[in-house]
C-alpha cells in the first residue's frame, strides 16, 4: 500500500510534508498569541477608561466594536481560505493585526485607540484560518489530536491574556501590556513564516467566485434555519461572557470593593476549569444528545448566574457562580456546534461563518451592554440583566430540544 499523503495547501509541484511535533506546538502558541490580543482590554478596561479621561459606559465601544470588526471580517476574509493559501493569508492578516495593536499602544485618546483595537478586530482570522492549514498537513489518524492542541492554544492564550493583563497592568500601568503584546505579534508574524511551509500556488475552490462565495451564506439562513437558532443561543451565551468580565473589572476595582486589576486577573484564572470540564461534558452531549444536553447546560448556567448578585458582595464567594458559569459555558458552546457539524461536509464551512458571525455580533452587544448598564445601575443591574439573557438562552435550547428532537 502506498503511504498516504497531505493535501496541499496550494497545488506545487511536491507535496508538503506532515507538521513535525515542533511545527505542531509553533501553530499552537501562534493560535494562543493571535487569540489574546481581544481579551486584554477585559480585566484593564477600568484603567484605560480612567488614563483617557472617560466614562466606565463609553469605554464600552472599545469592545463592542472589535467585536462587531471581527463578526465583518469572518464573513468578508474568512471565506478567501477557500481560494487562496492559507500560510499567505494568515501571515498578511497578522500584519494588519500588529497594526492595529501599534496604534493602541501609542493612541494620545480614546478614538485613535478605538480605531486601532477596531483594525485588530477586523484582522483577527488567523486563529480559524491555522487549523484548516493544519488539517492539511497530519496523516488522518491524528487530525483530532492536532485540532485538540490548537483548541488548547486557544484556551490558554484567552487565560493568559485575562490574568497577565491584570497583573501587568497593576505594576507596570496598562501600556505595558499593549507593548508586550505588539513584541509577541510582531515576533509570531515573523516567525510563521518559518513554521508554514510555502505554497506554489492559489487554491481554487470549485468554479465559485469570491463574491458567490459570500454571497452563499444568507440562502442557508432559509433553508437551515437551526443555524439561527444555535447562532443566537451562542450570541447569548458570548455576550453574557463579555458582559460578566467587563462588568466584574469595574466592580471590583471600584472604591467600596478595593481590589486591584491584578485580583480581576487573577480571578479570571478560575477559567481554566473549562480545560478540563469541556471534554467530559462533550461526551455527556454525545451520549444524551446535543439539544438534551445544551438545556441542561443552560439551567446549570441560569443557577450560577442567579447567584451573582446575592454573593457579589463577597469575592470568595462570588467564585462560586464563576465557577459554575465557566464548567459549563464553553460546553453550550460545543453542543451548539454539534448541531450543525453532522450535517454535509459542503455547508459546514458556511455555516460555521454565520454562526461565529452571530456569536461575535452577540459579543458587541454584551460589549455595550455589560460597561453601560453597570455604570447606570451598579452591579444589581448587571446581574440582572445577564440573568434575563441566560433566562432566554435556556428557553431558546428548550425550544430547540423540542422542535428538532436530541
Amino acid at each position: 500500500m502506498t503511504e498516504r499523503k497531505p493535501v496541499a495547501d496550494a497545488a506545487g509541484p511536491s507535496s508538503p510534508r506532515y507538521l513535525s511535533n515542533a511545527q505542531e506546538f509553533a501553530l499552537a502558541v501562534a493560535a494562543a498569541v493571535v487569540t489574546a490580543n481581544a481579551y486584554y482590554i477585559h480585566p484593564i478596561i477600568g484603567d484605560v477608561a480612567d488614563g483617557f479621561g472617560v466614562s466606565h459606559a463609553a469605554i464600552g465601544i472599545v469592545p463592542a466594536l472589535n467585536q462587531l470588526a471581527l463578526a465583518i471580517g469572518i464573513l468578508l476574509l474568512l471565506p478567501l481560505g477557500d481560494r487562496y493559501s492559507n500560510r499567505k493569508l494568515t501571515i498578511a492578516f497578522t500584519v494588519g493585526q500588529c497594526a492595529g495593536l501599534a496604534v493602541m499602544t501609542f493612541a494620545p485618546g480614546l478614538p485613535l485607540f478605538t480605531a486601532g483595537s477596531t483594525v485588530l478586530g477586523f484582522f483577527t482570522i488567523a486563529p480559524y484560518l491555522l487549523p484548516a492549514y493544519a488539517s492539511r498537513r497530519v496523516a488522518p489518524e491524528r487530525l483530532g489530536h492536532v485540532t485538540a492542541i490548537l483548541t488548547a492554544g486557544v484556551i490558554f492564550g484567552i487565560l493568559v491574556a485575562r490574568v497577565g493583563a491584570g497583573v501587568v497592568a497593576e505594576y507596570f500601568g496598562w501600556r505595558t501590556v499593549y507593548y508586550i503584546a505588539s513584541a509577541l505579534m510582531v515576533a509570531v508574524t515573523l516567525a510563521l513564516s518559518r513554521i508554514m511551509e510555502k505554497a506554489e500556488r492559489s487554491i481554487r475552490s470549485g468554479n465559485a467566485s469570491y463574491a458567490e462565495l459570500i454571497r452563499s451564506v444568507f440562502p442557508l439562513l432559509h433553508s437551515h434555519r437551526e443555524i439561527v437558532v444555535s447562532g443566537s443561543i451562542q450570541a447569548l451565551g458570548f455576550g453574557q461572557f463579555i458582559a460578566l468580565w467587563l462588568a466584574l473589572a469595574l466592580y471590583l476595582t471600584e472604591p467600596e470593593m478595593g481590589y486591584g486589576t491584578d485580583v480581576v486577573g487573577y480571578l479570571a484564572g478560575v477559567a481554566a476549569v473549562s480545560v478540563f470540564s469541556t471534554p467530559r461534558l462533550g461526551r455527556i452531549a454525545d451520549r444524551i444528545g446535543a439539544r438534551r444536553a445544551r438545556f441542561y447546560f443552560a439551567c446549570i448556567q441560569t443557577a450560577g448566574i442567579a447567584l451573582l448578585w446575592p454573593l457579589g458582595g463577597n469575592l470568595w464567594l462570588l467564585l462560586i457562580p464563576i465557577v459554575l458559569t465557566n464548567l459549563v459555558g464553553p460546553a453550550i458552546d460545543v453542543a451548539s456546534r454539534m448541531t450543525f457539524l453532522a450535517l454535509e461536509p459542503d455547508l459546514r464551512t458556511r455555516l460555521t461563518t454565520i454562526y461565529i458571525v452571530m456569536m461575535f455580533i452577540g459579543g458587541a452587544v454584551g460589549s455595550i451592554a455589560g460597561t453601560a448598564i453597570y455604570d447606570a445601575a451598579g452591579w444589581a443591574g448587571t446581574s440582572a440583566y445577564i440573568l434575563a439573557s441566560c433566562v432566554l438562552l435556556a428557553l431558546l435550547s428548550l425550544y430547540a430540544w423540542r422542535r428538532w428532537g436530541d
